[in-house]
């Protein structure tokens, strides 16, 4: 009877456990609908489901931005776990740019303080800010498409080890990033935006991270990765002239890598 129980109790909590709420994550009011038509070259659930998220997780986002993944995640987060936001170190550095992009984060978050406000900013700015989380606290660590800015910035070693140290031992790394065919060049990956995997592979692996799965999730075979303005020549920058607009937004967003890495326990 004990038994029959215990499997009773275990079917019970488990679900209960791995449910999130992914209808407030990808519809709910807190998403503009250019954001929401985003998804489609971006894929959210898919991608974060393949980095195993589930409910009662503390995560950790690395580099935020202006917070496009920060509206997925906070729904699936907020009140059954713990969302960190490394976003750029106010003291760092004097760059007009990291303050106005770390302003804009927090009056994004200043918008919902039920969804938002508990989520906690760190500053992400290595060698002097590298404490995203509690050391050894992060089940999940994620990084979406900002390689080559750490790469361009001489932060990436900094920002690996930063991750390495928050997450948890048996934890995932996560990461999503505009993909080089093979072979490019260190300049040119920083210059333009795409980056190969063998590059991303290696950095983690110096950090320490191990290599777990690859997935073709986030993949756009129509993307060439050899435009005049790199990957910022596509959708949603569309840096380059007039004339090609109609072409870059016909290839869609980048072509990426979805990887998955853990720490080894």
């Amino acid at each position: 009877m004990k038994y029959v129980v215990a499997l009773l109790l275990a079917a019970v909590l488990a679900p209960a456990h791995a449910a999130v709420d992914w209808d407030t994550a990808l519809n709910g009011e807190q998403r503009s609908a250019e954001n929401k038509a985003r998804d489609s070259f971006r894929h959210p659930r898919e991608t974060l489901e393949f980095f195993g998220i589930k409910k009662g997780m503390t995560v950790v986002e690395l580099s935020p931005g202006g917070g496009w993944y920060t509206e997925v995640l906070a729904p699936l987060v907020t009140g059954n776990g713990q969302l960190y936001a490394a976003h750029f170190g106010l003291n760092a550095s004097s760059n007009a740019y990291f303050r106005n992009a770390l302003g804009g984060f927090l009056q994004k978050l200043a918008t919902n303080n039920d969804l938002y406000g508990p989520v906690q900013v760190t500053q992400l700015a290595p060698p002097a800010e590298t404490t995203v989380a509690p050391v050894g606290s992060a089940d999940l660590i994620v990084a979406f498409r900002n390689i080559h800015s750490w790469l361009r910035m001489g932060s990436l070693d900094g920002t690996l080890a930063a991750a390495f140290t928050a997450l948890k031992p048996g934890g995932v790394f996560g990461v999503v990033q505009h993909r080089a065919p093979s072979g490019e060049d260190v300049e040119a990956m920083a210059r333009t935006g795409y980056v190969t995997e063998a590059y991303v592979i290696a950095a983690a692996e110096k950090a320490g991270f191990k290599l777990d799965a690859r997935s073709e999730i986030n993949a756009n075979p129509r993307d060439t990765a050899d435009h005049p303005n790199g990957v910022w020549s596509l959708p949603p920058a569309l840096r380059d002239d007039d004339e090609n607009r109609a072409k870059f937004e016909a290839i869609g967003e980048s072509d990426r890598m979805t990887l998955r890495f853990i720490k080894p326990e």
